[in-house]
């Protein structure tokens, strides 16, 4: 069984995280995507200048000031990762000019915001970070970026900002003892690893029937890609299947020599670990060297329309995990295409993005956002701009039930999520989906992440990041402040 030695998620230091990810992307200067103009409406602010790859419909800037909570948008509408990141950040956009025109902002406080363009680069978003945190009313950081978060975890203790990394980043910060503002809500890529190996157990009958099997993990030679590897280990040593390690330089459009050793070692499966161009060239490759797409099984962020649509047929029963349902037929999409779209409002180009998986979820990652200010307001004060303080204690104290998923026009969209002091992810669920050549379909119930496995992997990697960085855990006064 190929090995490696346990490594927390943080690696050794941020800096690791920006020597791997600074050539990811457009290296070119950090810029905003805003540009001057007029805009219409409940987004009214500054017209926003299209993106490159012609992803910007119609994104704007609603300029930050002392009466509005403000939210910074992370975004890459260029480079290689644009196709993936054009919806992500088209959606993040759409639900907040939803709450503006539909609500009037969060109990009476409108919404400003600003998209900043990383290029998935991680020098580019730390600058994004570095000049949008002195806006006023700044809420919170969605990086959408591992390595970015990676270069951040330091920087937001100090300046008192939480960060919000919806199914990516550092899997031990699920731990609030020690993660005191970092909120990977829903997922890691541990609960990911773990998961798909669930999955697999009971496709074969059992986790025990997985012994002498081979899985490969092909993945983005990042922080990213390298994140599932310890719990991956761990499985292996549980259940004795053989762990075959395969990196691709990023971005990924080389993988003719990763799917020859594909074909040469034969595993039973596949995990795919991709993002951007590497997802539909790794789908492209398995077509051609002939391995069954039906024994692929990619993360949550290669499980999207742009890593299979190029494909279409080819990719016909390729898997993946999901965090959240795609489709227009939800109320909070409807209500999005009444309120902003048909107003002329839309950030995409075309109405046929919304409702696409990443479109969706960025809805849901932005509706987590507001809910954690609405929640924050309930403490200290409704109709009232939060300081990033109170917004991180709301991020702690998010209780989103079913019930108040469908209040809020979700339904089952996403799983219900719980924080605490502790516990900063709130749901370990995920879904797998297949695709049918046309579309992605759910083929499994949520499936949590067994928590005897993922405890005492996080409890070790959490602590010997304090250790290291000399952070000591939480008192209880502080979880209640």
């Amino acid at each position: 069984m190929t090995t490696l030695q346990f490594r927390p998620a943080l690696l050794s230091v941020a800096a690791a995280a920006l020597l791997a990810l600074a050539g990811c992307g457009d290296k070119g200067s950090s810029t905003s995507t805003a540009a001057s103009g007029a805009a219409s409406g409940a987004a009214a602010g500054t017209a926003a200048a299209p993106a490159a790859t012609g992803g910007g419909g119609k994104s704007v800037t609603v300029e930050a000031s002392a009466d509005k909570q403000f939210f910074p948008l992370l975004s890459y509408r260029t480079g290689p990762y644009a196709p993936n990141g054009i919806p992500w950040a088209d959606g993040k956009q759409d639900y907040l000019k939803l709450v503006n025109e539909r609500d009037g902002g969060i109990n009476g406080v409108k919404i400003a915001f600003e998209e900043c363009e990383t290029g998935y680069a991680t020098d580019r978003g730390v600058e994004c970070y570095e000049r949008l945190k002195t806006k006023p009313g700044v809420a919170m950081f969605d990086p959408q970026s591992t390595g970015i978060t990676f270069a951040l975890t330091e920087k937001a203790p100090v300046d008192k900002i939480p960060l919000m990394t919806f199914g990516y980043g550092l899997s031990v910060s699920q731990n609030g003892e020690f993660f005191k503002w970092n909120f990977p809500y829903m997922g890691s890529y541990w609960t990911a690893a773990d998961a798909l190996i669930q999955h697999l157990g009971t496709k074969e009958g059992g986790l025990d029937k997985l012994k002498g099997k081979k899985i490969a993990l092909v993945y983005h030679d990042s922080p990213f890609g390298k994140e599932p590897i310890p719990l991956l280990q761990k499985r292996a040593e549980m259940h004795g299947f053989d762990l075959q390690m395969l990196p691709v330089t990023a971005p990924g459009v080389e993988q003719k020599a990763t799917w020859l050793q594909v074909r040469q070692s034969k595993p039973d499966y596949v995990l795919l670990w991709g993002w951007g161009v590497m997802n539909s060239t790794a789908i492209k490759e398995a077509q051609a060297t002939g391995y069954p797409r039906d024994k692929m099984y990619g993360v949550w962020w290669a499980g999207a329309e742009p890593d299979v649509k190029d494909v279409a047929a080819g990719a016909k029963g390729y898997n993946a995990l999901s965090l959240n349902a795609s489709g227009q037929e939800p109320t909070v999409i409807q209500d999005i295409l009444k309120h902003v779209y048909d107003k002329g409002n839309g950030t995409a180009n075309s109405k046929d993005e919304v409702g696409t998986v990443l479109y969706n979820r960025g809805v849901v990652i932005q509706m987590l956002g507001v809910e954690a200010v609405r929640a924050a307001q309930e403490k200290f004060g409704k109709g009232k701009v939060m300081t990033a303080e109170q917004v991180r204690w709301g991020m702690e104290n998010l209780n989103l039930t079913k019930e108040k998923l469908a209040e809020l026009g979700f339904g089952d969209m996403i799983h219900p999520i719980t924080t605490t002091c502790k516990d900063h992810m709130g749901s370990t669920a995920s879904r797998v989906q297949t695709w049918d050549g046309s579309k992605w379909a759910p083929v499994t119930d949520w499936i949590q992440a067994d928590p005897a496995v993922m405890e005492p992997l996080i409890k070790a990697g959490a602590e010997k990041y304090a250790g290291e960085k000399g952070i000591k855990a939480r008192e209880e006064a502080d979880c209640n402040s």
